[in-house]
């Protein structure tokens, strides 16, 4: 057995949505020091060059607005200007939207919805020709959605769509993982607890707060999601399929409850 290259993605080409910061960039800076090719993308072109410029020559931009399924199809043909075929998706590209039960209102819904579920969706099948490409018995190749506790509980935030959305994209990765595995493509999702981002301004801005409530004490590091992610990336994950892997401190497995029984 080779254990030496057992978390390389040495040779591998990889895309990241929402790969110019945050959880995007987390997973970017690994699989890049794994030895992957990374192409990152986002809306704004000049973070994406910003961050390929920090994380060095093998993090490619390909700057796109993947919330509709004409985006999905721009940013499909464009990789495949540029490569044969793709390895590893990453479908982290997400958003949230907060806003009282009474007011809420249909523009969060369907925004929400559509770049945190839609996309996903849309994106792997227009990316469905390369990933087959780049798919084999021996060498499979990996679609990772990026998903988020909220859906496997509750918070106590107004996110109702964001909500529905993670827990939909967490069963999705399930009945995607069912379909594609038949051409050697294996589908999981990442579930992350509190990471410091735009998006988890809580986890970013009040760190020390927030780590009391989660039981590790911490939030998480970039090197935690990027470790989950290469896991799952590399030969080590190959026989991991349609499960999402919570990274989370023990939030959602690790805390007891309230004391009341029922």
């Amino acid at each position: 057995m080779d254990f030496t290259s057992l978390f390389s993605l040495t040779g591998r080409t990889a895309l990241i949505t929402g790969g110019s910061r945050g959880i995007g960039k987390m997973i970017a800076a690994g699989f890049v020091a794994q030895g992957a090719k990374v192409y990152i993308s986002a809306r704004d072109a000049d973070a994406c060059a910003e961050t390929c410029a920090e994380l060095g020559a093998n993090c490619i931009a390909i700057p796109a607005d993947v919330s509709s399924v004409a985006g999905c199809e721009a940013l499909a043909a464009a990789f495949a200007h540029l490569e044969p075929k793709l390895d590893i998706l990453v479908n982290n590209a997400g958003v949230a939207w907060g806003a009282p039960f009474e007011t809420f209102p249909e523009a969060g819904w369907d925004k929400v919805m559509d770049l945190n579920v839609k996309t996903p969706f849309f994106l792997t099948q227009k990316l469905l020709p390369a990933l087959k490409a780049g798919a084999s018995a021996t060498q499979p190749a990996k679609v990772i959605n990026i998903g988020s506790i909220d859906g496997l509980q509750n918070n106590p935030w107004h996110t109702y769509s964001y909500h529905a959305s993670k827990a939909a994209i967490l069963h999705l990765t399930k009945r995607m993982a069912a379909e594609l595995v038949r051409d050697h493509i294996y589908v999981t999702a990442i579930a992350p607890g509190a990471f410091a981002s735009k998006m988890n301004r809580a986890a970013r801005d009040h760190a020390d707060e927030v780590a009391q409530k989660i039981p590790a004490k911490r939030i998480g590091s970039a090197e935690d999601m990027a470790g989950a992610a290469i896991y799952l990336a590399s030969r080590a994950g190959d026989y991991v399929i349609g499960e999402t892997l919570t990274v989370d401190g023990g939030i959602v497995n690790a805390q007891l409850g309230n004391g009341i029984d029922g």
